[in-house]
């Protein structure tokens, strides 16, 4: 944002804000704010439907802030409504935080529990198979079981009558 727009946002001047900013130089790393070139600045005046040139200088161009710089400036200014934002802010990021902490308990145990799921998975997998073999050896018996069940019920061969003579 633009410093005459975050000024009126913060309910001061634009000359206020830059003011403050000088004075708190340190706190504004080029991350935080920077100058606009005199092509940006006619390139993004000639963009505006109202004219932003009215509110400066020709030779004073304007600062462009990036959020951290929005609320450093936030946390630097003495407007009630810039207070305001700051400790808006500092909520913000306090429950921010906070969300975080619980997301990352409930990550932990939805991973805990996917290793726990895992390894029940594995336990059921090795019971069934030796459950399976079990069967397997079982089946192989109780067929053998059935044919001699089998051999036994069939009724006895009649035995032949011989040919021939006695």
């Amino acid at each position: 944002m633009l410093d005459f727009d975050l000024a009126m946002l913060y309910s001061v001047e634009t000359r206020v804000l830059n003011q403050a900013v000088k004075r708190n130089a340190e706190r504004f790393p080029t991350d935080f704010m920077f100058r606009l070139t005199a092509e940006e600045w006619s390139f993004i005046s000639s963009q505006f439907v109202m004219t932003s040139r009215l509110k400066r200088p020709k030779s004073a161009l304007p600062f462009a802030f990036t959020e951290h710089g929005a609320l450093m400036l936030a946390s630097v200014l003495r407007s009630d409504v810039a207070i305001d934002m700051s400790i808006k802010i500092t909520r913000a990021f306090v429950a921010m935080r906070s969300m975080v902490a619980v997301l990352s308990n409930t990550v932990a145990d939805v991973a805990q529990l996917r290793k726990d799921f895992e390894e029940l998975k594995l336990d059921i997998e090795d019971i069934l198979a030796d459950q399976n073999n079990i069967n397997e050896d079982t089946r192989m018996q109780l067929e053998l079981i059935n044919q001699s069940l089998a051999a036994l019920q069939a009724p006895p061969k009649k035995p032949h009558r011989p040919i021939g003579f006695k």
